[in-house]
C-alpha cells in the first residue's frame, strides 16, 4: 500500500506522524524571539521608506517650484524682448536732442560755407 502522499510502502501506522511531535516552550520562545526581532527590521524599513517619500515629495515640490520660477523668469524676458523690439525705447532708436542739434548745426555750417 502507498502511503498519504503517495509514497510506496509507508503507510499512516508507520508513527511518522504523532500528537507527540509538537514543540516545546523554548522552541516556540526562540520562534517568538525571531518575530519580534523580523518584526522590528520591518518596523525600522517603514520608518526609513517613510522618511526617504517624504524627502522625496519635498524634492519633488522644490523641483516644481523651481521649474516654475525659472518658466517665469523665461517668459518675462522674452516679453520684455518682444515688448522692446515693438516699442523701441526713446535712447534705443531714436536720435536723442543732443544728435538733432548736431546735424542741425552741421547742416547749417556746410551750407554757410559753400
Amino acid at each position: 500500500m502507498s502511503g498519504p502522499n503517495g509514497d510506496p510502502n509507508i503507510s499512516i501506522d508507520d508513527g511518522i506522524v504523532t500528537d507527540e511531535d509538537e514543540f516545546g516552550e523554548e522552541e516556540y520562545a526562540a520562534i517568538n524571539s525571531m518575530l519580534d526581532q523580523i518584526n522590528s527590521y520591518l518596523d525600522d524599513l517603514e520608518e526609513r521608506n517613510d522618511a526617504l517619500n517624504g524627502k522625496l515629495h519635498e524634492l519633488m515640490e522644490s523641483n516644481r517650484q523651481a521649474r516654475l520660477e525659472f518658466r517665469a523668469q523665461l517668459i518675462g524676458s522674452q516679453n520684455q524682448e518682444e515688448q522692446q523690439q515693438q516699442h523701441p525705447s526713446d535712447g534705443d532708436s531714436s536720435p536723442s536732442k543732443e544728435d538733432l542739434s548736431e546735424d542741425s548745426g552741421s547742416s547749417h555750417m556746410t551750407a554757410k560755407s559753400e
